[in-house]
């Protein structure tokens, strides 16, 4: 069982940037495949970025790239996702999420890929 804790939402104005955190628990957490999702009021929950087990390959949703930065330390067990030059339509409750079955870097858009998720910290972005 893995466990996901995410911190660093808050309210902030467009065009403010912060950086999100998530711990997990587990010996093992280099191995796991991680994601960030998102979901704002009336909406699917939709894919973020996700960082790969290998270390290196990284995916971002069309609608953050060039604004988000996902990282990982694995000492830490922590996942990391920078937000900059925020705006409105970012505001969501964002979740990360762990996959430990090292689903392949092409499938990890996709919520099904994740076998563990946290319980979310809400981003609010004020116009």
């Amino acid at each position: 069982q893995v466990q996901l804790v995410e911190s660093g939402g808050g309210l902030v104005q467009a065009g403010g940037s912060l950086r999100l955190s998530c711990a997990a628990s587990g010996r093992t957490f280099s191995t796991y495949n991680m994601g960030w999702f998102r979901q704002a009021p009336g909406n699917e929950r939709e894919f973020v970025a996700a960082f790969h087990w290998n270390g290196r390959n990284t995916d971002y949703a069309d609608s953050v790239k060039g604004r988000a930065t996902i990282s990982r330390d694995n000492a830490k067990n922590t996942v990391y996702l920078q937000m900059n030059s925020l705006k409105p339509e970012d505001t969501a409750v964002y979740y990360c999420a762990a996959d430990p079955r090292k689903f392949a870097y092409s499938l990890l858009h996709s919520q099904s890929a994740y076998d563990y998720w946290g319980q979310g910290t809400q981003v609010t972005v004020s116009s």
